[in-house]
């Protein structure tokens, strides 16, 4: 099989051959229609964070296919299934985290494309009690940014506990936020979506947006608080300006949502203006399996739409480039499944 290994960090990932992986008890083989690119995966090439996986590996935690082969024990998965294999490749399931419906929080949890190899591949192992059943009428290229995008987004607006009417800003408007915008409109918020590209602010319009503000040319934070301040600000935007900006336009009471990972991030917050207006800040990463499974769910009903490129594996480092220059609109998918 062919895959895209990270052989050292800050190199192009090397095309290479590799041997079909043969599942273990409790894994299926899957054979890879599409994979999503996160810009994880390439924090993950780079080796930009304190964390680190260990050279060589395959990135790619957007992975989605048709399940080939059952290791020893699997039961619940059927060969010929298409699933999705998330960033959350395995949890302990016996800790707190786990029994109390945090798994993603697990201490023990292997993460997809970092921990163990990932999507970037035509074939590729996955526990099996944590590949996500992908509904019939979901390709594989518009499941692939649900598997991690969308579910980022979606949980983190569940963890700013967004409530109809309430302000949404949702800053960086890409293969995440794309998704953000419309889990707001679905919760029944207003949406304020803040980037530095024009095509990036008018598909911000398409998706429903109330209200859009140019980074570039508008104070963010005193345009937030003319509509009244924010309820709920989501960071995706990989920059800490960014999160600093949104974080300045909360309504008191309000919640930033840091969800970007920025290699180097760190943010300045005022002290008395944070306890004097009785604003949050706090943390979100990924969902769990069962917020995956909601949010096919309503991709499955038609409520969300999906903007992606697709892209052959073997342009993996231009693809990486184009999201470093921010020439993409939303989301890249590598698109594994044409020709075979």
């Amino acid at each position: 099989m062919k895959a895209a290994v990270v052989r050292a960090f800050g190199e192009p990932l090397v095309i290479e051959e590799r041997p079909d992986p043969e599942p273990g008890p409790g894994q299926v083989r899957i054979r890879v229609e599409a994979s999503g690119l996160c810009h994880t995966d390439i924090h993950a090439a780079h080796g930009d964070w304190p964390v680190r996986p260990t050279p060589p590996f395959v990135p790619g935690h957007e992975g989605v296919g048709l399940v080939e082969k059952l290791g020893a024990g699997v039961t619940h998965l059927t060969v010929g299934q298409r699933v999705a294999v998330p960033w959350l490749g395995r949890a302990c399931g016996r800790c707190e985290h786990c029994l109390s419906g945090w798994e993603t929080l697990c201490e023990q949890q292997v993460n997809t494309g970092y921990g163990c190899d990932g999507g970037y591949a035509e074939k590729m192992l996955a526990w099996a009690d944590f590949a996500q059943p992908v509904p019939d009428g979901i390709s594989a290229v518009e499941a692939a940014p649900l598997t991690c995008a969308g579910v980022t987004t979606y949980k983190a607006l569940k963890v700013a506990g967004v409530r109809p009417a309430q302000l949404v800003a949702v800053s960086g408007v890409g293969g995440l936020g794309h998704l953000a915008v419309q889990y707001a409109k679905i919760a029944g918020a207003r949406v304020a979506a803040v980037d530095v590209t024009d095509d990036k602010l008018e598909l911000a319009r398409e998706l429903g947006a109330d209200f859009v503000v140019d980074a570039r040319t508008q104070d963010v934070g005193a345009e937030l608080k003319r509509l009244g301040g924010a309820h709920a600000a989501l960071a995706l935007a990989v920059s800490p300006a960014a999160f600093e900006a949104v974080n300045a336009g909360l309504r008191r009471g309000g919640k930033l949502v840091m969800v970007a990972l920025p290699a180097h991030g760190t943010i300045q917050v005022p002290v008395f203006d944070t306890v004097l207006n009785g604003t949050s800040v706090i943390g979100s990463i990924v969902g769990t399996r069962q917020d995956l499974a909601e949010v096919f769910q309503l991709h499955a009903a038609g409520r969300t739409r999906v903007v992606h490129e697709t892209r052959p594996l073997a342009a993996v480092n231009e693809s990486i480039d184009e999201v470093l220059r921010g020439q993409v609109k939303a989301r890249i998918v590598f698109d594994l499944d044409t020709g075979r």
